[in-house]
């Protein structure tokens, strides 16, 4: 069985996580760090402590009405993508921990775009 991280839990939610193959499972956002637990395989899970989050990735349309996905980018170990049932709760309480500068918009669908012809042309 996986020790968590915290030792007092602020939010747990059903989610999914996007590492390699789909896996579902349950969010945990305490005070020590972000946990991922598969809901079928007990070994299948992701903890991020605090103090190793640089920058928290969200994808936002409609203004603001919808976060289809969020993405938690690590200071070694790369980007970490997760879906869940309510992104704005998560991310509310995320905030408590990691520095609201740090927490970001993604680039949307059109600004891909504009950069990637910025670059051609300027070649």
């Amino acid at each position: 069985m996986v020790q968590s991280l915290n030792t007092k839990v602020d939010l747990v939610v059903k989610a999914t996580s996007y590492q390699g193959l789909t896996d579902y499972g349950k969010i945990m956002v305490g005070d020590k760090g972000f946990e991922f637990y598969n809901e079928r395989d007990a070994n299948n899970f992701i903890q991020i402590p605090w103090e190793e989050v640089d920058y928290v990735i969200a994808s936002v349309m409609f203004k603001g009405k919808k976060i289809p996905r969020y993405a938690i980018q690590t200071k070694k170990n790369g980007t970490y993508s997760f879906a869940s049932k309510e992104p704005k709760e998560v991310l509310r309480a995320i905030r408590k921990y990691v520095d609201p500068s740090r927490m970001v918009r993604s680039l949307s669908f059109l600004d891909v775009i504009k950069r990637g012809m910025k670059n051609i042309f300027k070649r």
